[in-house]
């Protein structure tokens, strides 16, 4: 009885009974320590795991040995190839184009005959011209014999004085007569001589802007074809003002200018520098430098950018590395280097110049030390290397 009553007042209030309170309790307590046991044994695992991994496996890296060697004094530069002369031919005077002597593209030399203008109109205006001349030559000869004769005349007072300075007068018209003849006779014969166009320079044929049959105007704002010389060619780049003494220091030796295609180091071409700008640039601190490049393979082409090298002399005795083995970080410029049991070592290093391919170093490195060149993102102090093969290349640095 007493247990019914005690079950009726605790549903009667709605609050749980304290048996069951004690119940949730338990079972709370055992479910903590099941996860802490869980995690006891998770982490107990991978401690094993680790202990039975060891040491990190080496790291794959290849290496090269730092070298001490005579290295060019260099400038470094991007060029433009620019054609020493170019000509855009126009007719001087206007008719129909009646023949072209080439094909658009050909190298031509000066003095080829290029095109060809209808010539009739103007050599007839040529032997009308020749004929008013022959005619007031005529007429001056018998004016100056007048002037012979009339002279004797006059002293004789067979004729008046003014007679006299009449004829005088006529002699002198005709010799002007004349003159201006023979000037009409010789622009009649330029005019028939600029019927045949020919080449001014020797050099490659552009695109060709006229075709047999059309009628050419005089000097037209469109040129017939341009020709720009190949060979000989320019290159022109700018260097930096602070770069200049040593240009002008080394410019009487004679200063040799390397031009590579991107992309094509092997076939570079070989010239010298032949101007210097007279004033440097103020608003990019530059000056503006060319070199000449005989060209006689044609790989140079007008409009081309290039790779300009710039080579000022030799410095002997040099440690050298490739550029690829020198990193970047907080600390500034270092190499990772091996050491005799392959482990790594970071090396600040103070670098003179660099460029694509090798790296000046005046501080950290000396001759016979080998450093990595490849892999350096997965080492760290005291790594340990697996030295690859490097792979094979035919660049040679500069």
């Amino acid at each position: 009885m007493t247990h019914v009553s005690i079950s009726a007042a605790a549903n009667r209030t709605g609050r749980p009974s304290p048996s069951a309170n004690r119940f949730r309790k338990i079972m709370q307590t055992m479910l903590v320590i099941a996860v802490l046991t869980l995690a006891l044994v998770i982490s107990a695992c991978g401690g094993t795991k680790e202990t039975q991994r060891g040491a990190a496996p080496p790291v794959p890296v290849t290496v090269a040995e730092v070298e001490q060697r005579t290295v060019p004094i260099t400038i470094r530069a991007i060029g433009n190839v620019e054609a020493i002369e170019t000509v855009a031919l126009k007719a001087r005077i206007g008719g129909a184009l009646l023949g072209i002597r080439f094909r658009e593209g050909d190298t031509v030399h000066r003095g080829d005959v290029l095109f060809v203008i209808d010539s009739r109109p103007y050599e007839a205006a040529l032997a009308q011209a020749e004929a008013v001349l022959a005619r007031d030559q005529a007429l001056l000869a018998k004016a100056e014999t007048d002037i012979t004769r009339y002279e004797d005349l006059v002293k004789q007072e067979y004729v008046t004085r003014e007679q006299f300075d009449q004829i005088n007068a006529n002699a002198a018209a005709l010799k002007a007569a004349v003159a201006a003849d023979q000037a009409a006779v010789e622009t009649a014969r330029l005019n028939v001589e600029y019927c045949s166009i020919i080449a001014p320079v020797t050099g490659r044929t552009g695109n060709l802007n006229v075709k047999v049959g059309d009628l050419i105007k005089a000097n037209d704002d469109k040129a017939m074809v341009v020709i720009n010389q190949i060979s000989p060619i320019y290159v022109t780049f700018s260097i930096p003002a602070q770069q200049l003494p040593a240009v002008l220091a080394h410019r009487s030796q004679g200063i040799s200018v390397v031009a590579t295609l991107p992309g094509e180091a092997s076939e570079a071409a070989d010239g010298t520098l032949t101007f210097v700008d007279n004033a440097v640039d103020t608003a990019t601190s530059t000056i503006l430098l060319k070199a000449t490049f005989a060209n006689r393979e044609e790989r140079l082409w007008p409009g081309q950018f290039v790779d300009v090298t710039v080579v000022l002399g030799d410095q002997a005795d040099r440690v050298v590395c490739p550029a690829s083995a020198v990193q970047t970080g907080q600390q500034g410029q270092h190499v990772f280097v091996v050491k005799s049991d392959n482990s790594v070592e970071l090396r600040p290093v103070q670098v003179n110049r660099m460029d694509e391919s090798v790296a000046v170093i005046d501080e950290g490195l000396s001759a016979g030390e080998v450093v990595v060149t490849d892999g350096q993102l997965r080492l760290v102090p005291g790594s340990v290397v697996e030295i690859k093969k490097a792979p094979e290349t035919d660049g040679t640095p500069s």
